[in-house]
C-alpha cells in the first residue's frame, strides 16, 4: 500500500523499512539485529542523502519551470519546498505517520507524529529511492509529490531574515547581526547559515 502511493517499487525493501525506523525504535537492548543476522539502522543516514537529493532535484525542477527567475527568487522558492513543513505536508499526504517505526515516546497525543520526525522521514525515503533505483527514480518521485506544490508558489516567497535585513537597509540601518545560540539533533540535521544571513 504504501509504496503504491509512492508511486515506487522498491527492489530492496530493507531500504524502505530503514528509511522508516526512528531512532527511537533501535534499542542496543535487542543487538541491533533482524532478519538473518542484517543490522537495523535508524533513518538518519538516509536522510542525510535525501537532503542532498531532494535539493538537487527541487533546484532542476524550479530552473525548468521559472526559466525567467534570477538566482535569488529560485532560491527563496527552493527554501519554501524543502522546508521542514513542506516534508511534513508531504510525507501527511502520502500517509508516512502509519508506518514510521517509533519509540511510544515520540507518539503525539491522539497518536499522531510529530512533523519534524514526518519530515524528516519523508527526506529519507528520497534518499532510499535514490540508493535504490537511481537519481532518474528519485527525481521521478520528487516530481510527482512535489509539482503541485511548486505551481502553487505563483511567486517567490520570501524568508523572514531576508525581509528584516532590507527593512533595516530601507531604513539606513546597520545591517542585522545574528547569535546562535543553540542546536539541537544530529550533527548532519544542523545547517550552516547562508551566505545571505549576515554575521552569526
Amino acid at each position: 500500500d504504501l509504496e503504491a502511493a509512492l508511486g515506487y517499487v522498491f527492489r530492496d525493501p530493507s531500504r524502505l523499512e530503514e528509511a522508516l525506523t526512528h531512532a527511537s525504535s533501535v534499542r542496543p537492548s535487542h543487538g541491533r539485529r533482524h532478519g538473518g543476522g542484517a543490522v537495523r539502522r535508524s533513518y538518519q543516514r538516509l536522510e542525510f542523502l535525501g537532503d542532498r537529493v531532494l535539493g538537487l532535484v527541487v533546484a532542476h525542477l524550479l530552473i525548468e519551470r521559472f526559466p525567467e527567475d534570477a538566482e535569488g527568487a529560485l532560491t527563496h522558492r527552493q527554501v519554501a519546498l524543502v522546508r521542514r513543513e513542506t516534508l511534513a505536508q508531504v510525507a501527511l499526504g502520502l500517509g508516512l505517520q502509519r508506518w514510521l517505526s517509533a519509540g511510544a515516546g515520540e507518539a503525539l497525543p491522539g497518536g499522531g507524529m510529530r512533523p519534524a520526525m514526518l519530515a524528516d522521514c519523508c527526506e529519507a525515503l528520497v534518499g532510499a529511492i535514490y540508493l535504490d533505483g537511481g537519481l532518474e527514480a528519485a527525481r521521478a518521485f520528487v516530481a510527482r509529490h512535489w509539482q503541485p506544490l511548486i505551481e502553487a508558489v505563483h511567486s517567490a516567497p520570501r524568508d523572514a531574515k531576508m525581509e528584516l535585513q532590507e527593512w533595516a537597509q530601507a531604513r539606513g540601518l546597520e545591517r542585522p547581526a545574528y547569535r546562535l545560540v543553540a542546536t539541537t539533533g544530529p550533527a548532519h540535521a544542523v545547517r550552516p547559515p547562508s551566505p545571505s544571513s549576515g554575521n552569526s
